[in-house]
């Protein structure tokens, strides 16, 4: 089953908030963040699962139908004794998002499937058989974007990254082509797990941009404005693509140059995609 077009599709930004926290809820609502990620999973202990869900059902009438268009809600992992608690849960608040931790086949995201008809999957690849599916996930029904779980990543594949997590760039790789390959949303890259190192913050965000990723996860508001600023084409880059579309339009098919170097469609197309992120300036 195919969904419409989401708004979340076309988001930088993913705000993670315990959902054992739901006085919580309205402030991250408010952060600036494009996604709101109420986390039933690693953010909430093994005992406090029950409660969680809980607290959860009880806030959700008070949130407004319009800020359910940006809400995610991040279940347990498949397989695990809460996860078919969380899918009920999901179903009778009939949430919108659902974000799959380790998922690692299509299967898991079928299963959801089944039990969730109108949401859209955010499937997590967080572990080898998740990465070793890949373009199975990308390509299930629902799937709206894919997300990586980078810590864990690491941590499944006995590597111990550098800063730049330089180790996995081929696992970043292999995501944006999935979802190129699937035509689904750029992917969601991992957390920064610094709050306060502005500049690594950045560069994480602006690595993820290059490497053709279209948001990033955030653990904390003040990562927002940082990351989305990453994210937001340059005024060089929109300079550059303004220049782009008007040698391309004055050429009138035929070859054209911009700073030495000869446009062609891609070059067009990618001029046209920068110029819609700044809201086509």
């Amino acid at each position: 089953m195919n969904l419409p077009r989401s708004p979340l599709a076309d988001a930088c930004s993913f705000l993670f908030v315990p959902a054992t926290q739901p006085e919580r809820y309205s402030k991250a609502i408010a952060s600036g963040a494009d996604g709101i990620i109420i986390d039933l999973e690693d953010a909430v202990g093994f005992d406090d699962k029950p409660r969680a869900r809980e607290l959860l059902k009880h806030a959700w009438s008070s949130i407004s139908a319009e800020q359910k268009q940006r809400i995610i809600i991040r279940c347990n992992a498949p397989g695990t004794s809460f996860y078919a608690a969380d899918l009920v849960l999901a179903k009778e608040l009939q949430v919108k998002y659902l974000m799959i931790p380790k998922t690692e086949s299509r299967d898991h995201v079928y299963g959801a499937a089944e039990e969730l008809s109108n949401t859209a999957f955010i499937p997590m690849i967080e572990t080898p058989l998740g990465l070793h599916h890949l373009n199975e996930i990308a390509s299930a029904q629902q799937v709206l974007r894919l997300a990586l779980g980078n810590l864990d990543m690491q941590v499944e594949l006995g590597m111990s990254c550098d800063e730049n997590e330089t180790e996995i760039d081929t696992a970043r790789f292999m995501m944006v082509l999935a979802s190129k390959l699937a035509q689904i949303a750029p992917p969601i890259d991992g957390v920064t797990p610094s709050t306060d190192d502005e500049a690594r913050i950045f560069a994480h965000a602006q690595k993820a941009k290059r490497f053709g990723f279209g948001a990033k996860l955030c653990i904390h508001p003040k990562q927002i404005p940082i990351v989305k600023r990453a994210f937001a084409p340059s005024p060089e880059e929109i300079d550059w693509a303004r220049r782009v579309i008007t040698a391309d339009q004055a050429s009138k098919g035929q070859a054209a140059k911009v700073d030495g170097k000869m446009i062609d469609r891609p070059v067009v197309m990618l001029a046209r995609r920068i110029l819609a992120l700044a809201g086509n300036p």
